[in-house]
């Protein structure tokens, strides 16, 4: 018997580098003042389609009908949940909201080297504050994540992106529709990641 494709088995020495990983990303967090969170691993179906993932999320969900009846999915990503959390209790909390979770996420797509079907993530979130300086904590936090682990400005660069900077480029070549500006913005997304010719069509 073999794993599922792009599922893989954490034997010992696999346990040790993923904990490794893991308490790096953790210690960085907590020293910028996040606190840890979780949600559940399974979700109902109909978070993923309120918050308008896109068709690529919800065409690559592990979705199904439960024993109760219930269209749910296994998480491919973190924000409808801290989204659905939030929601439920944010009178409780004081803005700004600075969360982080380590979780396994799951996507069902085309395996690639370095991206299987289940893997770990790193979600950090600051809610509640939009100002450049909450923006600059973000960017020191990675910076700081990556130096967890011995990297230097020899090994990574930092580059921002705008989305209503885009968006604003996109509606003075006029491209106004919403779901179109969210289809080039995309494939901008993707641009490092693809090949030329699936990105052009």
């Amino acid at each position: 018997m073999r794993s599922l494709p792009g599922f893989r088995d954490f034997f010992p020495s696999d346990c040790a580098r993923r904990n490794y990983i893991t308490g790096a990303w953790r210690r960085v967090a907590r020293t910028f003042g996040f606190l840890e969170y979780d949600g559940p691993a399974l979700e109902s179906l109909d978070l993923y389609r309120k918050k308008n993932s896109g068709g690529e999320i919800l065409g690559q969900l592990f979705a199904f009908t439960d024993k109760g009846g219930r269209e749910v999915a296994l998480r491919p990503e973190m924000t409808p949940t801290l989204a659905r959390m939030l929601i439920a209790k944010a009178r409780e909390y004081r803005k700004p909201i600075k969360w982080f979770s380590i979780a396994p996420f799951y996507r069902y797509e085309k395996q690639q080297s370095g991206r299987l079907r289940e893997f770990l993530q790193l979600n950090c979130d600051l809610v509640g504050d939009a100002s450049p300086e909450a923006d600059a904590e973000m960017i020191a936090l990675l910076i700081e994540t990556m130096r967890a682990f011995g990297l230097t400005s020899e090994d990574i660069v930092v580059r921002v992106s705008d989305r209503r900077a885009w968006t604003q480029f996109l509606a003075g070549l006029g491209v106004t529709d919403e779901s179109a500006a969210r289809e080039v913005l995309g494939v901008i997304d993707k641009l490092e990641r693809e090949p030329r010719e699936s990105l052009e069509a």
